[in-house]
């Protein structure tokens, strides 16, 4: 294996597998509606993530580059949504059955990702360390496929990490209290991105 892959491989799921919003929405949406239930938000964020890395990898890449305030935007577009997410969250009344829908939807998270600093950023810091202009298209490939799997892998993860922690709660008192923990990790993911 290059040791540029094994270098790509293991930064993208650093970036990945932290805690961000894909990943506390991930959470919440496991614990609270289960596995099957949150599977379009696993689609949502793995089809999202996986087009904006196309994108960014063949179109925006220079733009960004040239033009750095339309990070800036994008991360005051994506504070909003944040605010909103973390308020359906938090403020979402969970019954202990599972006839409950998931508020969170498959748009919502693929087009999250257009407004996600977090992976927006690590789009652009992997396409800019890893795709090189004398190898374009494979590494170009490879990149979109290394960013693609771990989209598809962390999200899973961290959504089976919801669902085991259901097991613990006991009351009614305990889910409201699993959800305001999560809205208050999106307002802190919010926080992260100013500092």
């Amino acid at each position: 294996m290059h040791p540029d892959l094994l270098l790509l491989i293991g930064i993208s799921f650093s970036l990945g597998y932290t805690p961000g919003p894909n990943n506390t929405v991930a959470s919440y949406s496991g614990f609270n509606f289960g596995i099957k239930k949150t599977i379009p938000l696993i689609l949502g964020v793995w089809l999202g993530y996986t087009v904006l890395v196309v994108l960014i990898n063949f179109v925006l890449i220079s733009t960004f580059v040239k033009y750095p305030i339309i990070q800036e935007v994008i991360k005051i577009l994506g504070t909003f949504f944040l605010f909103y997410l973390a308020y359906k969250i938090s403020f979402s009344s969970r019954s202990t059955d599972n006839k409950k829908e998931n508020p969170v939807k498959f748009f919502d998270t693929f087009i999250f990702q257009f407004l996600n600093p977090k992976g927006i950023m690590a789009a652009v810091t992997l396409i800019s360390k890893f795709v090189k202009e004398e190898d374009y298209i494979m590494s170009s490939l490879s990149v979109i496929a290394v960013c693609s799997l771990t989209a598809l892998t962390s999200i899973t993860a961290w959504a089976f990490l919801g669902k085991f922690l259901r097991n613990f709660a006991t009351n009614i008192n305990f889910i409201k209290r699993f959800n305001y923990a999560m809205s208050l990790l999106l307002i802190l993911c919010i926080i992260g991105f100013y500092i």
